[in-house]
């Protein structure tokens, strides 16, 4: 069975789940599994592999999501994954964006559960020590899902694959955009519920609109064994992760966001020093405060001030005070 705790994670999610994201949510949480960006398998082998696959030791336990299919080049992504240490490695059966579908992966691929099974089985077979696992959709546009994630499920768990996540909206590949993708089908939590009872010896997540830790507790009680969490996650992670180490791991406390923004002070001051610029680190912080009065005055503090030179913790810490101000 699945050894990485996966009752709460984060969405992997393009442009926002890179590694300075990740350890910020990480301030929160010690205990919610995080994902990066979906990375290309055909990038990994080829790209800059440090600065798409380079991550901090306090990440883990975090998880590397690639994209694509050909069960080669995903085997040996894989086995550059688990040199880099990753703790899963996941394979996106989910994303329907054009670029994805143009290069035959992402949410299309439900359309070929053969095709993910010897993507899957190359992987397995090249893992040296990373989990691998199935992030994937109930269907695709005409599919009926509860005739096809049955079988899809089947077919790749077949080859050893023990955990999946499954967003619970079908992907329309025609007609919607990705955004509409994420809202516009209608949700269909039984469904998942329903394959967890079907597969009782498979690890079954759940994706897709859920924002809140309650609506997680729910999930959980409803017999799922996780919930993936995406854009609430990002937008206002105090809410999402501050308590989910208490609640959702019955592990730790609550952290305050003021701490989780005080603890990244000396990463960022190290980022820097490594010629990072500080708005590439406090763009993933904007939702710390979401809610609360100053929210608004904090996000534009760090929005106006953090792109200019020389901008560094001393902002940061001024948009801090702001907060502390209007709260009084």
């Amino acid at each position: 069975m699945p050894t990485i705790n996966r009752k709460l994670s984060v969405a992997p999610m393009m442009d926002w789940t890179d590694r300075h994201c990740r350890y910020f949510h990480r301030r929160f949480s010690k205990h919610t599994l995080l994902y990066t960006e979906m990375v290309t398998a055909a990038a990994v082998i080829h790209g800059d592999r440090d600065r798409l696959l380079g991550f901090h030791a306090d990440e883990h336990p975090v998880a590397l999501q690639l994209g694509g299919s050909d069960p080669k080049q995903l085997a040996e992504a894989t086995r550059i994954a688990c040199d880099y240490g990753y703790d899963e490695v996941n394979l996106n059966v989910g994303c329907p964006s054009d670029r994805v579908q143009s290069g035959s992966f992402g949410a299309i691929l439900m359309e070929n559960p053969g095709l993910v099974a010897d993507c899957a089985g190359a992987m397995l077979d090249a893992s040296t020590g990373p989990e691998v696992t199935i992030k994937c959709r109930i269907g695709v546009d005409d599919q009926i899902p509860e005739e096809i994630l049955p079988e899809f499920l089947a077919r790749v768990s077949a080859e050893g694959i023990r955990s999946f996540t499954v967003h619970a909206r079908k992907a329309w590949l025609q007609g919607l955009s990705p955004k509409e993708n994420r809202d516009v089908p209608p949700l269909d939590y039984e469904l998942v519920y329903a394959m967890k009872r079907l597969f009782p010896g498979l690890e079954i997540c759940i994706n897709g609109g859920i924002t809140s830790l309650e609506e997680t507790e729910e999930h959980l009680a409803a017999g799922v064994d996780g919930v993936m969490i995406g854009r609430a996650a990002y937008h206002e992670p105090a809410k999402i992760l501050a308590a989910a180490d208490q609640r959702i791991f019955g592990i730790g406390e609550a952290v305050s966001a003021e701490q989780a923004v005080l603890d990244m002070l000396p990463y960022i001051e190290s980022e820097m020093g490594k010629g990072a610029r500080l708005n590439q680190i406090t763009r993933h912080m904007l939702g710390a405060f979401a809610g609360r009065p100053g929210a608004r005055r904090w996000r534009r503090v760090l929005s106006e001030g953090a792109h200019n030179d020389g901008a560094g913790p001393e902002l940061v810490l001024a948009a801090l005070e702001e907060i502390r101000r209007l709260a009084a």
